[in-house]
């Protein structure tokens, strides 16, 4: 009898997102509901974003079809035209298209999650089942499927765990430790027949990692039901940056302030305690009557930079960006005006996914 063994038994595990990479994964932008009555002014940050990190490493680009990579290519021109004119071509030829429709734009949530194995010198895909945020905006049957076409296209072995999870409701630091929330892994439009000790053993099994730490809400206006990447990441093995809110009237005051008790009696595997960095959280950010979850955490590391949405609040948007420069000692810190980007209700970490290098 044949017994399948896991990515951790294979000696495979999840690196941390500030180790190097190969390149970013992007999924085009097309789905109108997503930015309703924004998303042709979406595209000029989403591209700047791109050729930032073009202009350092490969950049992967899931597409329909060859209409939408011209659309695509077009749009990344005319965005460079006047400020990245002079080295173009070099970013230009950074990207590399691939014909895999998709439902929405959220890699970090439908793409592939690459994890290797340093000693073989080998990378694998985890392709998890994605719902759309617990069958919040179908249909995602393209997004779905996402990860096991490129473990195909890249010649990978791709393992199935067979239930939800999704790349935004997980932060790893590279030596072992993830962190998450409840109210996105535990809530029952997840995966509503697994025990907490159960979906611990699927992150065990398949993201080789030893040590799960857990924290409780998102912030307020998050639809992923509380995803990490909203309010802690890690930015080295021992070092969290995670946003609070000053203002007490606000509705994200109590979560953050619970979420900072928590993370300060968490512990790593061996008993030291989290360098605990705080975030400021903009000034609420909101569109036709609806709270937006707005958060600098939502950045994303590449190889050289890292990528902070700015949210036109001059005060805090410098405070995050200087605190966040900090913490990543030889990275650009760029930030990136994300104000009609979050009005899909994400930002450039929820926008990507990265493939690490071996």
């Amino acid at each position: 009898m044949k017994i399948d063994l896991t990515p951790r038994e294979l000696g495979f595990h999840f690196p941390a997102e500030f180790a190097p990479q190969r390149a970013m994964w992007l999924s085009w932008p097309h789905k109108e509901e997503s930015w309703p009555g924004k998303i042709h002014l979406i595209y000029d940050p989403y591209c700047e974003f791109i050729l930032q990190v073009a202009d350092h490493q490969k950049v992967c680009i899931n597409v329909a079809d060859l209409a939408m990579e011209q659309f695509a290519l077009d749009k990344l021109i005319n965005c460079s035209f006047a400020r990245y004119a002079k080295n173009l071509d070099r970013r230009l030829s950074n990207l590399t298209f691939y014909f895999h429709p998709t439902n929405d734009a959220w890699c970090r949530d439908h793409g592939p999650a690459f994890v290797i194995n340093h000693e073989r010198k080998e990378k694998a895909i985890i392709d998890w089942g994605y719902n759309a945020w617990g069958d919040k905006y179908p249909p995602y049957d393209l997004d779905d499927v996402v990860p096991t076409l490129i473990g195909d296209k890249l010649g990978l072995q791709v393992f199935h765990p067979g239930i939800i999870m999704e790349g935004g409701s997980v932060d790893f630091n590279g030596a072992g430790t993830l962190l998450t929330t409840t109210a996105c892994l535990l809530n029952p439009n997840r995966n509503p027949g697994l025990s907490k000790l159960q979906i611990e053993n699927y992150l065990v099994e398949y993201y080789g990692v030893e040590h799960i730490l857990w924290l409780g809400e998102g912030i307020v206006g998050d639809d992923t039901d509380g995803h990490i990447d909203d309010i802690v990441r890690f930015v080295n093995e021992d070092t969290v940056v995670t946003v609070v809110e000053k203002n007490r009237s606000d509705e994200n005051y109590d979560i953050l302030r619970e979420n900072l008790r928590s993370l300060k009696q968490l512990r790593l595997p061996d008993d030291r305690k989290l360098n605990i960095v705080e975030l400021p959280m903009p000034t609420p950010v909101e569109y036709e009557g609806q709270r937006l979850p707005a958060s600098y955490a939502n950045f994303y590391i590449s190889n050289e930079a890292v990528i902070v949405p700015t949210f036109r609040d001059d005060r805090h948007d410098a405070e995050a960006l200087e605190i966040l420069s900090e913490c990543f000692p030889g990275r650009k810190i760029l930030g990136i005006d994300s104000v009609d980007i979050i009005w899909g209700l994400g930002s450039f970490h929820c926008l990507s996914q990265q493939e690490p290098l071996v």
